[in-house]
């Protein structure tokens, strides 16, 4: 099987094959290629309304590498999904024809519900089953963060996605390099009201355990492990606690560029967007009153990936 995620930052690919039906439900996916490609989609679209050419030809760029190796890999099944960037956008039949141009498969453009129920599967097919349930799952992307409760035996109990991202948050406020306290006191404002209204329509606060995905997350878990290189490995089912969280988002928020982009972990395309994923993460533990978060390396890509049984 082949999956594309394709988001407001980047766009992944994960090619696996399926476990073995008699495995048991909670067996993982075979992964065969895991990969990521910044390609900034989402450049501007919350100012503009409109994907921008150059963000479309990037995406094209990476994808057609994506068709490629899953045309090597010989995989049966392929699906992409594109989510807040292209949900947003006016111009949004020429991204959907430049990808079927390119992969030879129509884009589905999720709702926010299906995204936040895809990455709910795939985090939880990972966790030990000792994890305290119900669980409370965030994906922070780059213009949206879903949050999704819901246990392992009973699957998603409710899912709500809401319009803050690193990548939203970074060109709505975070302007200064550094960013000075007005833009992050901005940002934490509109950061504080959109989770409060998301833990408002979930039973967020509820929960027993966060469980944390994608970029932003791994890779303030890393920085806050002290990992000299990124390792998805000692990044999968780390626990950090809230204090860690905030040191590292204080840390990221009074660095420049330059300086964020020196951390050993740092992929470069998310450098200039990380300190805002880190605000997104640290306010999501205060209001929803979590001592600690759960890092999980497995996502909407591992849950496309088990959509396609």
């Amino acid at each position: 099987m082949a999956a594309i995620d394709c988001g407001t930052n980047s766009i992944r690919l994960l090619v696996a094959d399926l476990p073995n039906p008699g495995a048991g439900p909670a067996a993982p996916l075979v992964e065969l290629s895991r990969r990521l490609e910044t390609v900034r989609l989402g450049q501007g679209v919350d100012r503009t309304g409109r994907l921008a050419p150059e963000a479309i030809e990037r995406t094209r760029v990476a994808l057609a590498e994506y068709a490629a190796e899953i045309e090597k890999s010989g995989a049966e099944r392929v699906r992409m999904c594109a989510t807040s960037a292209s949900r947003d956008a006016e111009n949004a039949a020429d991204f959907r024809d430049m990808v079927e141009r390119t992969l030879g498969v129509a884009p589905e453009v999720v709702t926010g519900e299906e995204e936040a129920r895809l990455s709910f599967t795939g985090a939880v097919h990972g966790l030990p089953a000792a994890t305290r349930e119900p669980y409370l799952v965030v994906d922070i992307g780059g213009g949206s963060t879903e949050f999704v409760v819901g246990t392992g035996s009973g699957g998603v109990e409710a899912a709500v996605s809401v319009d803050i991202g690193c990548v939203r948050m970074t060109e709505r406020h975070l302007h200064g390099d550094p960013p000075g306290p007005a833009e992050i006191a901005a940002a934490e404002a509109d950061i504080a009201l959109a989770v409060d209204r998301a833990l408002d329509t979930v039973p967020g606060r509820e929960a027993a355990t966060l469980v944390g995905l994608a970029g932003s997350v791994t890779t303030v878990v890393a920085i806050a492990e002290g990992l000299t290189e990124y390792d998805p490995q000692r990044i999968q089912l780390a626990r950090v606690s809230y204090r860690a969280v905030a040191d590292t988002t204080a840390d990221l928020l009074a660095a420049t560029r330059a300086q964020r982009l020196a951390i050993p972990v740092m992929h470069p395309g998310r450098a200039d967007v990380i300190a805002a994923g880190a605000l997104v993460l640290r306010v999501i533990m205060e209001r929803a009153g979590m001592d600690s978060v759960v890092a999980s390396e497995h996502d909407i890509l591992d849950g496309i990936c088990y959509s396609l049984r």
